[in-house]
């Protein structure tokens, strides 16, 4: 399987195999070459760089991401409904760049395009303040880093529990996302109809 960019499932394997091995700065052609098997030569005459190989990770990552929250951005219900879809969602993504995640922390950090910078908190921060204006949320401060936290602690222990417990993935998704929203929840009787 090739994605929109010419980097082959194994590339893209070998690329993750790296980054868990030796990390973003220890990422090169020579090592992602040797790891699929190949002659860096091969893959400079393909014309394929290290910030296609980045590129085709991230970018995917990117895309389903957008393409994941979309549906959940242009729905109807409360603040609270709509960040716990969000953050089911986000385990779904999780689950579906698994390899990478663990391979690496650092991949909702890199540029999703030349030039783009990653917003990935954009939905939460949406929810949350939908939530806190219809009560049925109660972030209780900066909504920015509500959303920060939130996103970071589902994905970061979805991963762990997933990777390195061997938990399934709807009952890592389960209870990582109730002990979030249980922790948001706004007090009981403030929540509005």
């Amino acid at each position: 399987m090739q994605n929109r960019i010419g980097v082959d499932e194994d590339l893209r394997q070998a690329t993750i195999a790296v980054l868990r091995e030796h990390g973003w700065e220890g990422l090169t052609l020579e090592r992602v070459a040797h790891a699929a098997g190949r002659a860096r030569s091969t893959l400079w005459r393909q014309g394929l760089t290290l910030e296609a190989l980045v590129g085709s990770l991230v970018g995917e990552l990117a895309a389903d991401f957008r393409s994941s929250m979309f549906p959940i951005l242009t729905t109807h219900g409360t603040g609270r409904d709509r960040l716990e879809r969000g953050l089911v969602a986000l385990c779904e993504l999780l689950d579906r760049h698994l390899p990478l995640m663990l391979a690496t922390d650092e991949a909702f950090h890199q540029d999703t395009a030349p030039g783009q910078p990653p917003d990935y908190l954009h939905p939460f921060i949406q929810f949350l303040r939908e939530g806190e204006a219809d009560g049925s949320l109660a972030p209780a401060g900066d909504v920015v880093e509500a959303a920060d936290v939130a996103f970071n602690a589902v994905a970061w222990t979805y991963v762990h529990l997933r990777g390195r417990h061997g938990w399934p993935a709807k009952r890592a998704t389960v209870r990582v996302v109730g002990v979030l929203l249980d922790g948001l929840a706004a007090p009981r009787g403030k929540e509005s109809s």
